[in-house]
């Protein structure tokens, strides 16, 4: 078996916009979250599975197209979606087109919670992340991601992905196991 040739290392620029990709994501996702449990009693996730049903034009979607929308574990996914049944946020009903399947349906009062945290949420964004950006910048910015989130979308999410088949133990020849 060969061994593919290393990649070559990241130059400084490279380096550099990885790096402040991260930092950025990581310190708006902190400010985000404390926003969303002060306002709303909300995780990040739960925020984002309300906003996605909010937008949609019958406030619902299958539970796969939630994970993959939000990239998202299945059974991380099933564990959110009761948190926000319970609450009362959401309802859970079987799939018209799939016996198998799942669908979320966002209730009035998750609206209206949505309603609650929306403004703080987007105080934030533009306090922390739009604030020292020209219009120029946020034009850039969302072209250049667009492109990067179109890029690693085209590599299926996990929880699309088929699942590895287990290899069956096999008897060495001429004997048992």
């Amino acid at each position: 078996m060969t061994e593919d040739a290393p990649s070559p290392p990241l130059d400084p620029a490279e380096l550099g916009a990885y790096f402040a990709l991260i930092e950025v994501s990581s310190l708006l996702r902190h400010t985000v979250e404390q926003q969303l449990r002060d306002a709303g009693d909300l995780s990040y996730v739960q925020f984002q599975l309300l906003a996605t049903l909010g937008d949609a034009a019958d406030g619902s979607r299958r539970m796969t197209e939630l994970a993959d929308g939000v990239v998202y574990s299945r059974s991380g996914l099933t564990y959110q979606v009761g948190l926000l049944e319970n609450a009362g946020l959401v309802t859970r009903s079987p799939s018209a087109e799939d016996d198998r399947g799942v669908t979320v349906t966002i209730t009035e009062a998750g609206r209206n919670v949505l309603a609650k945290v929306f403004p703080g949420h987007i105080d934030v964004l533009r306090q922390l992340f739009l604030q020292p950006l020209t219009r120029a910048d946020i034009d850039s910015l969302a072209r250049v991601l667009t492109v990067v989130r179109d890029h690693m979308r085209t590599i299926p999410p996990r929880s699309a992905k088929p699942r590895r088949k287990s290899t069956a133990r096999q008897n060495p020849p001429g004997g048992e196991v």
